[in-house]
């Protein structure tokens, strides 16, 4: 795992041989220790290479899956987590989609990576995340824009297990510093907001368990 709960300093996931980088990122790991919102860093596939303790502990109520935990790797946790949608509320519309999007231009530059061509395989064994891909998501991006697709900026629903949060909305801030981002890395916080999200709109995104893809819903291009 990226991170180690009950306030541990993250421990970071191999990185570049070289001793400034090492160093680099064991500071960056305290740094980021010392943000009390969920911060995380993560390279072009979404590996997590580094989370702090409030981003752990957003996800504790998550139960163990063997490819999409989100200490592992983010993208794989959003699309195919059958707990995702607890957390992350109106997880198709609101966090999935996005994702696949910035997922779609990964693998535009980066086509011959072995682990985006395996979270590819992966999407195409599910039919509906499959035909949103492929045919939805184009025409998603044309209606909402190329600037509702973005991370830095969008504020997006979810559920805290902390009931001091509860339903509530965060605001995603790229964080990214250029040491990091010669290093292939991105650093994504999320700001929680304090504006509570009525109780029964929260229960309304949190769907039953699946045991593939949640995309229950695929909007197709118009005729």
């Amino acid at each position: 795992m990226a991170y180690q709960a009950g306030g541990q300093r993250p421990v970071p996931r191999p990185v570049p041989e070289s001793p400034g980088a090492q160093a680099y990122l064991q500071d960056y790991a305290a740094l980021l220790e010392a943000v009390s919102f969920p911060s995380v860093v993560i390279d072009h596939r979404w590996d997590v290479v580094l989370a702090n303790t409030a981003f752990a502990s957003l996800f504790r109520g998550v139960g163990p899956h063997p490819t999409a935990m989100p200490g592992d790797n983010l993208l794989r946790f959003v699309l195919f987590h059958p707990d995702a949608s607890a957390v992350l509320a109106e997880h198709e519309s609101r966090w999935c989609l996005p994702m696949l999007a910035h997922f779609a231009a990964a693998v535009e530059r980066h086509g011959q990576d072995h682990g985006l061509q395996a979270i590819r395989r992966d999407i195409a064994q599910d039919p509906l995340m499959e035909a949103a891909y492929r045919q939805g998501l184009p025409h998603w991006i044309r209606a909402v824009g190329e600037r509702a697709v973005e991370h830095d900026g969008a504020v997006r629903p979810l559920v805290h297990p902390d009931p001091r949060w509860g339903a509530t909305d965060c605001r995603i801030v790229d964080e990214t510093p250029r040491t990091l981002r010669e290093l292939g890395y991105t650093r994504l916080t999320l700001v929680l907001r304090s504006v509570r999200r009525p109780a029964v709109a929260a229960r309304r995104t949190v769907r039953p368990r699946r045991t593939a893809g949640h995309l229950s819903v695929v909007p197709v291009p118009e005729a």
